[in-house]
């Protein structure tokens, strides 16, 4: 049997464009708490290693309100994740057309990370969803080794498709090929300076790696 091709991807940033709501979640913490509001760029520079540093950066100096606020951050969030998220233009089609088995490995917990992408209709596009609550969070490279693992996939058969440094250092610990994306919560400096070799500006330039 001929080993298994594979692309593993990142969600926020990379598949979903969840910045809106993930800002809109963060404010109505930060209200619930006595905090005022922070702007959506400043909360952009929060987003990629999961919701208890995003709260923690957002409540910041006020550490002793980050429980709070995540739990207030969580009752928002899990009702309004897909308000106004969606996937960025042009990646449902390309999944489709992937010749690559497709996974997900996102520091999101798992359950919701599915729960998006079904009420998106591209939770089918993935042969499994890895979550932050379900393997060791990124940048371990535990989560991709085992979607390998569980898929018959080689090192040398795999990208990992991701917008941020830990997504970078994720790949390299796993010792996998990494695309980095540029549209996502990080510029292509900060990604080049993580180790970033192949960077992809556009959703059409995925294509020569999921086909």
């Amino acid at each position: 049997m001929s080993p298994t091709r594979l692309a593993v991807l990142d969600l926020d940033g990379t598949i979903l464009d969840t910045l809106d709501d993930l800002a809109a979640s963060v404010n109505a913490a930060l209200l619930a708490v006595g905090r005022p509001a922070r702007p959506r760029q400043e909360i952009e520079r929060f987003v990629g290693e999961g919701a208890r540093l995003l709260l923690e950066r957002a409540v910041a100096p006020h550490a002793e309100l980050a429980g709070l606020a995540l739990a207030a951050w969580w009752r928002h969030y899990d009702v309004h994740c897909l308000d106004r998220t969606r996937p960025f233009p042009g990646l449902p089609e390309l999944l489709t057309r992937s010749g690559r088995r497709l996974a997900v490995h996102t520091n999101k917990p798992g359950r919701v990370a599915r729960r998006m992408l079904a009420g998106l209709g591209l939770l089918d596009r993935f042969a499994a969803v890895t979550g932050g609550d379900e393997a060791p969070r990124k940048p371990s490279p535990a989560g991709t080794l085992e979607l390998m693992r569980r898929l018959g996939a080689r090192p040398e058969d795999t990208v990992f498709i991701g917008d941020s440094p830990i997504d970078v250092r994720t790949a390299r610990h796993a010792g996998v090929t990494m695309v980095a994306v540029t549209w996502g919560f990080r510029s292509r400096e900060e990604l080049r300076a993580a180790g970033a070799v192949h960077l992809v500006d556009t959703v059409a330039g995925l294509r020569p790696w999921l086909e």
